[in-house]
């Protein structure tokens, strides 16, 4: 198995935000930390458990700058920013900036509000995108994310993309949550494709299908177990009792969505970090519900 240079286990962190719902800056690279000492090779900024379209391009800046600080005790963690916008413009300036910042990556939803629009456009779209703000030497994911973005990658464009720009255009982070689209990938891309599976119940069948690694929101919380799974199946080891106790701790997740104000509440229940709010539309997790995934998950 060859690697690629992103591959590994990533958290999509959640975004530590201060009461008055500003980002709580001096909070973002001690949590990186948290998620290194847990098994994680980097997090993904701004994702959908990072609340990436809640903020503004200065509010991102802020934050990607202070998630630098991670470097200085951990220089190998993996720094992935989330640019994806309607935009077009808007998603080439946060590129741009996090590949100037010296990110490892981007992940990038397609222009989510438009959500008829043919390959043909989505590949002018990204190649904009790309041909302006990634480097000859950067990596940018598509994030395939239909479900909730309401526009996702057909088989055909992502080829299109990939020959078209057969370094810059890395790979996808494939939230779809469709083993038959996870099996599609490995059978036509094979390692040409850095795919990172949005689903730990599916790592290992995503790991069997020459995926790359992970990026999802569980691994806030679950990143030691993912990391085991990934770990064991590098080396050729049996991943059945690890993914299994993964699979039963993302089932239980599930119940308590969505993930950012879950999570948040459970980070600070069970592993003492802040009680991070989140911004509106989304509303904290009652106290109710609290209770019960605390009580869930250490089940």
């Amino acid at each position: 198995m060859t690697l690629h240079p992103l591959s590994g286990v990533y958290a999509a962190a959640v975004t530590p935000l201060k009461p008055d719902l500003s980002p709580d800056l001096e909070a973002v690279a001690p949590f990186l930390a948290f998620l290194a000492s847990r098994g994680c090779h980097g997090a993904l900024l701004f994702g959908t458990t990072g609340e990436g379209p809640s903020f503004s391009p200065a509010e991102r800046a802020a934050v990607w700058r202070a998630a630098l600080k991670v470097r200085e005790q951990i220089p190998t963690f993996q720094l992935l920013a989330g640019t994806g916008t309607p935009s077009l413009t808007e998603t080439i300036d946060l590129t741009k900036m996090a590949f100037d910042l010296g990110y490892d990556g981007v992940v990038t939803l397609p222009p989510y509000y438009f959500r008829k629009v043919t390959d043909d456009g989505l590949f002018r779209w990204f190649e904009g995108v790309i041909q302006k703000a990634v480097p000859k030497d950067g990596y940018l994911l598509g994030y395939h994310f239909p479900g909730v973005a309401g526009v996702g990658f057909s088989l055909d464009l992502l080829a299109r993309l990939k020959d078209s720009f057969p370094k810059q255009f890395a790979g996808i982070k494939d939230s779809s949550h469709d083993e038959d689209f996870t099996s599609a990938l490995g059978q036509k891309f094979g390692e040409d494709l850095a795919v990172f599976s949005g689903t730990d119940s599916d790592f290992t069948i995503a790991l069997q299908n020459q995926a790359a690694g992970c990026i999802t929101a569980p691994a806030n919380l679950i990143s030691l177990g993912l990391r085991d799974i990934y770990d064991l199946f590098l080396s050729g080891g049996d991943t059945s009792a690890s993914q299994a106790k993964v699979s039963e701790q993302r089932h239980i997740l599930d119940g308590y969505q969505p993930f950012p104000a879950s999570l948040k509440a459970l980070l600070a229940r069970l592993y003492g970090q802040p009680r991070w709010p989140v911004r509106p539309p989304l509303v904290e997790i009652s106290k109710v519900d609290e209770d019960k995934a605390v009580l869930d998950f250490r089940i």
